[in-house]
């Protein structure tokens, strides 16, 4: 199903579009969750530590190839809300092309490179093997996360954010079967639950690709349309590359941090590895709202909409306030509850620390929450450059004060989680900044006449 979020009620349209989404990458995390609560549970905590120290890195990588489609889904959702369709056609040509070439290159590079990453990430000797062995298996996935990333992003463009939450939950529960089955009945270690990721991830890409293909007919492009323009090819660059480097340096920044928490030994390594999980679940429906929020702003900017814009603000703002508090709320008073899903109740520092980190982040989730709607703003906005730079303050600041607070004695490992919430709200402090200063002024302005300024 299609949807044209340039009508109807703006806050009953964009929380329609976004909760699928929003839904879609809850079950997104199962990929890795599930892995780290059979190993967790059944492998023990050097497993543990292994598998999520490879999130991390693959979080990285999959960042990168997550940002080229999202740019390019800025894009298709302007042609969409322009009704250029065969200009939109030949954009998805163009990105496809872009963003496989990408991908052939990166799963190249990670494969021989493998050792030389577990080097710079520090992981301890007696963690290393578990991890290659894991790396080694979900590196093969990467091309399965390019196929379904794509495809969704050029669904949710043209505003069906059903189907890739369906393609997503079949294979959420095909990964925890497997799982269980590959562990627990097959003894295959961390290598079976890096296979039962793979595996779903390929079933979901595949699916949604044919499904895009054979069941959306005006999406699908024709021999026509098969053609390079270097302006259309330029535009599609500059939107894909730019948020591909706005994903990267944040998960990029996120993988210092992890270097740093690895040399803090097994413990710290298992507690942040239990609790960045709880973490992503918390955060990341507001992630895809903000998401759902550039789709909504871009239609709309592609259609002239500049009153519907200035409102929808208003209203995703006003939405994310109330989820984030909600959320606190939850995760600061069920912090032990959640750390022991994923860690047996004798590791009892383990679930400590996890518990303090969870305190300090859940206490601070708004932040977050409008950092992401101030990323989607600005890609919409034709801005992506700023969404980089709001990424930039944020991780930056959470690096440099995680590396400086930690090496303090008496705040140790508690400097490393206080950074991050320090980073948010100096980000948002900007974004906001910035909009008053540039954008506030063009709320009357036809964007037509204007573009060159955005």
């Amino acid at each position: 199903m299609q949807r044209d979020l340039t009508e109807g009620r703006i806050t009953k349209t964009l929380l329609a579009f976004a909760f699928p989404m929003m839904l879609g990458n809850l079950l997104q995390q199962f990929y890795n969750v599930a892995d780290t609560l059979v190993v967790g549970r059944f492998l023990g905590a050097d497993a543990l530590a292994a598998v999520g120290s490879a999130y991390t890195l693959m979080t990285f990588i999959t960042s990168i190839i997550l940002g080229l489609c999202m740019g390019s889904g800025v894009v298709f959702s302007i042609r969409y809300g322009e009704k250029a369709m065969d200009r939109l056609k030949n954009n998805l040509f163009l990105s496809f092309v872009l963003i496989a070439v990408v991908t052939l290159i990166l799963t190249f590079i990670v494969f021989g490179g493998l050792d030389l990453i577990i080097r710079l990430l520090q992981v301890p000797e007696t963690v290393s093997p578990l991890m290659r062995s894991y790396l080694q298996v979900v590196f093969a996935g990467i091309i399965a996360t390019f196929l379904y990333n794509f495809f969704a992003c050029v669904l949710r463009a043209v505003g069906n954010s059903v189907v890739p939450l369906v393609f997503l939950g079949i294979s959420a529960v095909l990964n925890v079967v497997l799982d269980l089955l590959f562990v627990l009945e097959f003894h295959s270690g961390v290598a079976g639950a890096a296979a039962a990721t793979v595996i779903a991830q390929y079933v979901s890409g595949i699916g949604i690709c044919v499904y895009t293909l054979f069941k959306c007919p005006n999406l699908r492009p024709e021999r026509k349309h098969l053609y390079f323009v270097k302006k259309e090819v330029r535009e599609i660059a500059q939107f894909s590359f730019m948020t591909c480097l706005q994903q990267s340096v944040m998960n990029f920044g996120i993988l210092m941090v992890q270097g740093l928490v690895n040399s803090f030994g097994p413990v710290i390594m298992a507690a942040f590895a239990a609790a960045v999980k709880i973490d992503s679940f918390a955060y990341m429906p507001v992630q895809d709202f903000g998401n759902a929020f550039s789709t909504f702003i871009a239609q709309n900017y592609g259609a002239k909409k500049n009153r519907r814009i200035q409102k929808g603000i208003k209203s995703a703002f006003g939405a994310v306030f109330v989820f984030c508090s909600v959320i606190t709320v939850i995760v600061c008073l069920f912090a032990r509850p959640l750390m022991l899903i994923f860690v047996q109740p004798g590791e009892t520092e383990i679930i400590a620390e996890g518990v303090h980190y969870l305190r300090i982040e859940g206490a601070c989730y708004f932040g977050i929450g409008c950092l992401f709607l101030l990323y989607g703003l600005y890609r919409a906005l034709k801005r992506p450059g700023m969404s980089l730079i709001l990424t930039i303050i944020s991780l930056g600041t959470r690096v440099a004060l995680a590396y400086l607070l930690s090496g303090i004695p008496c705040v140790g490992v508690t400097g490393i989680w206080a950074a991050v919430p320090i980073g948010w709200l100096l980000a948002d402090l900007t974004g906001i900044w910035y909009y008053k200063k540039r954008f506030v002024k063009l709320r009357e302005e036809n964007y037509e006449s204007d573009k060159s300024r955005f």
